[in-house]
């Protein structure tokens, strides 16, 4: 291609002299993933409004969000392939453009039901957020900076997370909870206008200098494959002990971070009679946290790649500290006040999105960057479908323990769950591929 025989620098050049293109596509993606997060936490931030609205019980809810999750969990089989097929941008395009209708719709649901569907088409739409920035990354970034890249836009998440706490309660109380919904939803479509313009494959991008493209293929593939075309079958890559690493990681952790966010607000306002029509400083103080442990976490790995550690090394280690930094939450039961369950929830669900910056970044490791999109999507269909089963059994459990009188108790028992989680994945992980042995397809 015209632009790669142009390059003359050497890799230390490209390295120093590279332009900075490859974070402005890091800023789209941080942009997009903070709109997909504010979208979906949007309902648990009204739940105690639409509980009362609709006369929902936990379990009630838990189908509510199991229709999300389960949608999801589909629709990142769907999306992974369609990406890896249609390409990163007009990809992505399709998923936010059907995840924004979808969050609107909920403004005009009158049923149970009807929140049900409209949950289900967010999650079929959402499911391709992830593909596809993951893709973008692989496509962008050498090895060496792709976790902290992943870490940087997976931050978005927590932005989100924050944000909502304090957009949609204003909203709520100034307009209602239909406008939360339309309002939120609509933020999409802005940022579509921008990822049309600014987004290309770095082999068609005509803004991207010579020495930042050598930089972005200086130690993977090369540039011919930033072409989309793939036939790799799902059970060629089924049949692969990589692609279980990623799947067996994603299954047992994800459950974990869809609680955080569909009942962290229900479990402060239950146990320490949080007014959720206010902004929420606990809230927005867990989520902030989880943003200082996104972009920690990629940071760390990346820092001890760039100091000699193979690859594996590093993801290995980084991800094993982050199980550990877990497991305090389980002493969230003996909290006799809402700041030191906030420190403990705090710790954990940073670790969580430390600990998703680097599982995300090892398919971009084990996978050529042409399969990527539709191993992520195997794998976070199976975290989905973890995240999909896990409401259904929180929603019996505080409904048993709400039933007898004592719903902290039920808490208990799931932080107990979350404590454990992380370091059962990282084990498993760790013997399916304890060198994490890249892909040849």
């Amino acid at each position: 291609m015209p632009l790669s025989k142009n390059i003359v620098a050497s890799k230390t050049t490209a390295n120093t002299k590279a332009g900075n293109y490859r974070w402005v596509i890091c800023a789209l993606l941080f942009f997009a993933t903070t709109i997909n997060y504010l979208d979906r936490q949007v309902i648990g931030l009204l739940k105690p409004v639409l509980e009362k609205e609709f006369n929902w019980t936990e379990t009630d809810y838990g189908n509510i969000v199991m229709a999300f999750t389960a949608s999801y969990a589909f629709g990142y089989l769907i999306f992974g392939r369609i990406i890896d097929k249609l390409g990163t941008k007009l990809g992505y395009a399709v998923s936010i453009v059907l995840w924004s209708i979808a969050a609107m719709a909920h403004a005009v649901a009158k049923t149970s039901f009807g929140f049900g569907v409209a949950r289900a088409a967010l999650g079929l739409g959402e499911a391709g957020n992830f593909p596809a920035a993951i893709k973008g990354v692989a496509e962008w970034f050498p090895k060496k900076d792709r976790a902290f890249a992943t870490g940087i836009f997976n931050s978005g998440a927590n932005i989100g997370a924050v944000a909502a706490p304090i957009l949609v309660p204003w909203i709520l109380g100034l307009y209602g909870w239909q406008e939360a919904f339309l309002i939120t939803g609509a933020i999409g479509f802005i940022w579509l206008i921008f990822w049309w313009i600014y987004y290309e494959v770095p082999s068609k991008q005509k803004r991207l200098q010579p020495a930042e493209f050598e930089y972005i293929h200086s130690d993977n593939e090369s540039a011919t494959s930033d072409n989309n075309a793939t036939n790799i079958k799902w059970l060629r890559l089924l049949g692969l002990r990589q692609t279980w690493t990623f799947v067996v990681g994603k299954l047992l952790t994800d459950p974990i971070w869809y609680f955080f966010l569909f009942w962290l607000p229900s479990y402060f306002s239950t146990t320490f009679n949080l007014d959720l029509k206010k902004p929420s400083l606990p809230l927005m103080v867990v989520y902030t946290a989880t943003t200082i442990g996104s972009i920690g976490g990629g940071y760390l790995s990346s820092f001890l790649i760039q100091k000699g550690w193979p690859v594996f090394k590093a993801r290995k280690t980084a991800m094993l500290i982050f199980a550990v930094c877990v497991v305090p939450i389980m002493a969230a039961r003996f909290a006799t006040n809402v700041w030191q369950a906030v420190a403990l929830i705090s710790l954990a669900a940073a670790a969580h999105q430390a600990w998703s910056a680097n599982i995300y970044t090892t398919a971009s490791d084990m996978f050529p960057k042409k399969t990527v999109s539709s191993v992520i999507g195997i794998g976070g269909m199976a975290g989905s479908i973890g995240g999909a089963l896990f409401p259904l059994f929180i929603g019996f459990i505080l409904d048993y323990y709400k039933g007898i009188g004592n719903l902290v108790a039920g808490y208990n028992i799931l932080f107990l769950i979350c404590g454990s989680a992380y370091l059962l994945a990282w084990f498993i992980m760790h013997l399916l591929t304890p060198k994490m042995k890249q892909v040849v397809l």
